[in-house]
């Protein structure tokens, strides 16, 4: 049961010392409202995989976003050269997707890729600041409705003229609140998906007989290797077409 302070209690109390039934009523109805809030939350994810085909498994991400009622964003596929001098495909996409529907494509992206390198999914809790927008623009409308009812018996010019320059930026400033409140409504109700695309190439380890060689070794022994690759080559010019 509610207990009212005692600084506050002709708030609440009739005057035969009684709750108000109106008080009342009114208090459960704003608890209530409070309790069934709905919180908007703008949820995110990246992935990094390693896939066989890159530019395949853009495609097949692009139709699923399409498939769950979602949209490509934007997508790319390029050439990358690894330290060895060779030229691998790689790829990205952004896809958008229902929020709802998040985790059924996060799985399925993964579930198509030999090795998921990296996973990151971010929510932003944006109640209070579409909550603060909605205020500032029922108060914005209210000084329209008045701003216009001015305007109405205003007669002389100058006064005209003032009052239809403050209607216009009070309408402007309502319109980039709609902007904003609808920019925080897509991003809640769509989430988006930014995935990087390696191919298998980029990630396979250097091999000397059954040696792997990791972390600075790997890099100096490719070094070496590419350094032996230009002398070789240099040999090869000297020999061929300086020589004769």
């Amino acid at each position: 049961s509610y207990a009212p302070q005692a600084d506050s209690a002709t708030n609440y109390f009739g005057g035969d010392g009684e709750y108000s039934e109106e008080m009342v009523s009114t208090r459960q109805d704003s608890i209530q409202v409070q309790e069934i809030q709905i919180r908007m939350v703008i949820k995110n994810a990246s992935l990094s995989i390693v896939v066989e085909e890159p530019s395949v498994t853009m495609d097949l991400i692009g139709s699923l976003a399409e498939s769950l009622g979602g949209y490509v964003v934007s997508s790319n596929i390029y050439q990358v050269q690894l330290d060895s001098g060779l030229e691998i495909p790689q790829a990205s996409i952004t896809i958008r997707v229902p929020a709802e529907s998040l985790d059924q494509a996060l799985d399925e992206i993964k579930s198509g890729a030999g090795q998921v390198l990296r996973e990151n999914v971010s929510g932003q809790d944006v109640t209070q600041e579409y909550t603060d927008l909605g205020s500032r623009l029922k108060n914005l409308e209210r000084a329209e409705e008045q701003l216009g009812e001015i305007l109405e018996a205003a007669y002389s010019t100058d006064e005209v003229l003032n009052v239809y320059n403050e209607l216009v930026r009070t309408r402007e400033q309502i319109e980039i609140i709609k902007g904003q409140m609808q920019y925080y409504e897509q991003s809640a109700a769509l989430s988006s998906i930014s995935v990087d695309i390696q191919a298998n190439e980029a990630v396979q380890p250097l091999k000397i007989g059954n040696w792997q060689p990791v972390g600075v070794a790997k890099k100096a022994i490719q070094a070496l290797i590419n350094t032996l690759k230009v002398f070789a080559n240099a040999l090869i010019w000297i020999g061929l077409y300086i020589l004769p």
